[in-house]
């Protein structure tokens, strides 16, 4: 048998083996069956009537869409590209640990010159509902980054069948596939995110007075206003606890990140998920010592903060995990190791 199975035969295998539908299984269409209802209180979503046109194909060699299940929900890891920060340890702080980093990095093996970085969008599926959690880098010319719409069609789901996004905070990996050509991405889904994120973005001076973020801030504030002003029509603010779609999706504030950054509490029965998106950004070095950060943190000791937090709570319940920046297909758990964590990965499962 192949040890590098192509994406086609990858994702057919996997479903069969789980029992899922044969792929690609269309949804209906938002025009062929009444609109999902929305929860007590929510505002239903405001459909925008064209979308952009539609992103060409990149071409694939290797699997980049793992499908599993949580409880009874279809559930996909699409990878939305690699990348790496070549600039060696420099983009972790503080920097009088990065001599300790190193060292932790060598003595178990891993790459030293530089910070891998994973993005992984968490893709939904319960019914009519179609649910994307985050929406990656979006169309990009890089061949390496922007892969969520190819993803999408990998599993038989076009972007008007996607009924509910949500985004846990603006920065350009998560914000940027919601937008292409100046028009939503997704045009008959709700965007759902933290009003705290919204608040921040749209307030006269964003606050980045405790950051040590080197790259253009007022270019990113500029974009990320400019995609909420697009984003508008559909825009669904949540707080800390509210559950848009009854218990499959808790929003969880997680703030240090940024101000109104969320994780997410997912729940099909018995059976859970929690989507860590931005708490760790390395499989390793924030496991290791919770207090090492990245620079794109907003609020460094916030951060700081809200991880050791989820940390303790989800190593004492080994609850299972989801990480958007941790080696996809981004599933496994929270283990308590010597004063710190470790991250164990998942095994992939066709079932068995």
């Amino acid at each position: 048998m192949s040890t590098s199975p192509n994406r086609r035969t990858f994702c057919g295998a996997a479903a069969a083996a789980l029992g899922l539908v044969a792929l690609p299984r269309r949804v209906a269409a938002a025009t062929d069956a009444p609109a999902s209802t929305p929860a007590a209180g929510a505002s239903p979503a405001r459909p925008v009537a064209t979308p952009g046109p539609t992103p060409p194909p990149k071409s694939h060699t290797k699997p980049f869409v793992y499908p599993f299940l949580i409880g009874s929900v279809e559930a996909w890891s699409i990878s939305d590209g690699h990348m790496l920060f070549n600039d060696r340890l420099d983009k972790m702080r503080p920097p009088e640990q990065r001599e300790a980093m190193q060292a932790d990095l060598v003595a178990r093996g891993e790459r030293v010159d530089g910070i891998p970085l994973y993005v992984n969008v968490l893709v939904l599926r319960r019914g009519r509902e179609v649910i994307l959690c985050d929406g990656g880098f979006g169309v990009r010319t890089n061949p390496n980054i922007g892969w969520v719409a190819d993803g999408l069609r990998e599993i038989g789901i076009r972007r008007e069948e996607v009924t509910q996004t949500i985004l846990s905070h603006g920065h350009a990996d998560h914000i940027g596939g919601f937008v292409h050509a100046g028009k939503p991405m997704f045009p008959n889904a709700a965007l759902r995110v933290m009003k705290a994120e919204v608040d921040f973005w749209r307030g006269p001076s964003p606050d980045f007075s405790r950051s040590f973020r080197r790259d253009n801030i007022p270019a990113m504030i500029r974009d990320v206003r400019a995609a909420l002003e697009v984003l508008q029509p559909n825009l669904q603010l949540h707080r800390d606890g509210d559950q848009p779609l009854g218990d499959l999706v808790t929003f969880q504030a997680a703030p240090g990140h940024t101000d109104g950054h969320c994780t997410l509490l997912l729940r099909d029965g018995r059976d859970s998920l929690v989507h860590l998106m931005d708490v760790a950004h390395h499989h390793q070095l924030m496991f290791t010592d919770p207090s090492w950060y990245i620079e794109f943190d907003h609020v460094p000791e916030q951060a700081v903060a809200t991880r050791r937090r989820l940390f303790a709570e989800l190593s004492e319940r080994r609850t299972r995990t989801y990480g958007f920046h941790l080696p996809w297909p981004g599933l496994g758990r929270i283990l308590p190791q010597g004063a710190g964590y470790r991250w164990e990965a998942e095994r992939w499962s066709w079932g068995s």
